[in-house]
């Protein structure tokens, strides 16, 4: 599949193959009267084929299938913005000592030091890496619409967990390691009685001295953005990698394997850790962030692949309006059979054999199989759902295969005794 080849006939990419939809060519008629509108709309309609699905759209095609995608992105992209730069929404009380000046919680005592991992530059790895490693995989892979989904994916979900982490700093937020050494309160001798809470020793920002945009930004520690989009971009990274080498799969792969597709989640620890080094962040806003950027990586993946956990079916970019067949097999694949990186144990052919999870065959020879694995599946089962007996082994086949366990008979309609045609 050409990650370069232009599709030789333009298509709606809104309604047609561009995004996986679309009626059936409608038939030729003459540009009059209320056909000539009909006739403008669907002259470039054709019915979705795997070849049509794999191609590359024209620009205007993409766009066109894309363009609320990219509005939504750019309107959260806005509102987080916003929101990023409001000042913090709840008043904190904190402590500073008791009355016989001994400090209430040191841990909030720290120096401001600089950040060893910037946010931008966390955000721009978290972004940058995926993305050159998709374009890496598509030399073997050679798919626009996998390079396609997995970006968008991507971006949905730094995207949304960023916005979903800055609302949780602005109307929750927290003290961060250094906040006192931001805050630099004053508190002048014999008005210890001017605090609130028990004992008096409870104050808010008030009393603060410093630079008010730190102390703001120092109160709003929890959740962590770095962690957030850390885990948001490599976690994302970490699926795509385990759907494309097929580490969790049907075959033994290869250790180095399973080292580079952890290597994202070590980036994203370090990434995370070094916060709790530089004392901007508490361990538990690390914690929260990773949480939140995990579950929008996770989220975003199912959105535009057809698993996360089902090795058969996670390597499959979906498309906007034609729905995967899970029980199909590879012609349901929309000819994405071939969109992993690994060649082993018959992936990324169209003969392979990919197997099955338990209790496939039952359903007809089991979704992502193989034709050799639907018929000894199809005969182990001892029926066929309905499908044309000639696609299936002989009951010789299926002796030889199934311990010696043949087909049941079949009557004059084609139903075996005993079994009923669901």
């Amino acid at each position: 599949m050409g990650l370069f080849t232009r599709r030789a006939r333009p298509v709606d990419a809104n309604t047609t193959t561009a995004t996986g939809a679309g009626p059936t060519a409608a038939p030729h008629t003459e540009k009059t009267g209320r056909h000539s509108i009909m006739n403008k709309r669907d002259r470039n309609h054709v019915e979705p084929t795997a070849g049509a699905l794999t191609t590359r759209p024209t620009f205007g095609q993409w766009i066109k299938g894309t363009w609320l995608d990219i509005l939504t992105m750019a309107c959260m992209g806005a509102i987080g913005l916003g929101v990023y730069n409001a000042p913090p929404a709840p008043s904190r009380s904190f402590p500073i000592t008791f009355r016989d000046g001994e400090i209430v919680n040191p841990d909030f005592a720290y120096p401001l030091r600089n950040e060893i991992v910037p946010i931008y530059a966390a955000a721009l790895m978290a972004t940058l890496i995926p993305i050159f490693i998709f374009l890496v995989m598509q030399i073997r892979i050679r798919s626009f619409w996998d390079v396609n989904n997995a970006i968008l994916g991507l971006l949905y979900s730094l995207i949304s967990a960023a916005v979903f982490q800055v609302f949780i700093k602005w109307l929750i937020g927290g003290l961060r390691p250094h906040f006192l050494a931001v805050c630099q309160p004053n508190i002048p001798a014999g008005t210890l009685a001017q605090g609130n809470g028990y004992g008096n020793i409870m104050f808010d920002k008030k009393i603060c001295t410093g630079n008010i945009n730190k102390i703001n930004d120092s109160l709003e520690s929890m959740p962590s953005g770095h962690s957030t989009a850390a885990f948001a971009g490599f976690i994302f990274l970490d699926l795509y990698l385990n759907a494309k080498l097929k580490v969790f799969s049907n075959y033994h792969p290869a250790m180095w394997k399973l080292i580079v597709t952890y290597m994202p989640v070590l980036g994203a620890c370090l990434i995370a850790g070094a916060l709790t080094i530089d004392e901007y962040h508490n361990w538990y806003d690390c914690l929260a962030g990773a949480i939140i950027g995990t579950v929008f990586a996770f989220s975003a993946y199912r959105m535009v692949y057809a698993s996360v956990w089902d090795f058969r079916f996670n390597h499959i970019p979906l498309t906007r309006n034609v729905p995967f067949s899970y029980g199909e097999g590879q012609t349901a694949f929309h000819g994405f059979h071939s969109a992993i990186f690994t060649r082993k144990a018959g992936w990324g052919t169209k003969v392979g054999s990919f197997g099955g999870a338990p209790f496939d065959a039952e359903h007809g020879g089991g979704a992502g199989m193989g034709t050799a694995g639907a018929a000894a599946g199809d005969a182990l089962n001892g029926h066929h759902n309905g499908h044309n007996n000639s696609h299936y082994p002989t009951d010789s086949y299926s002796s030889r295969h199934s311990g010696g366990i043949g087909r049941k008979p079949v009557n004059s309609e084609g139903v075996r005794s005993g079994d009923h045609v669901v």
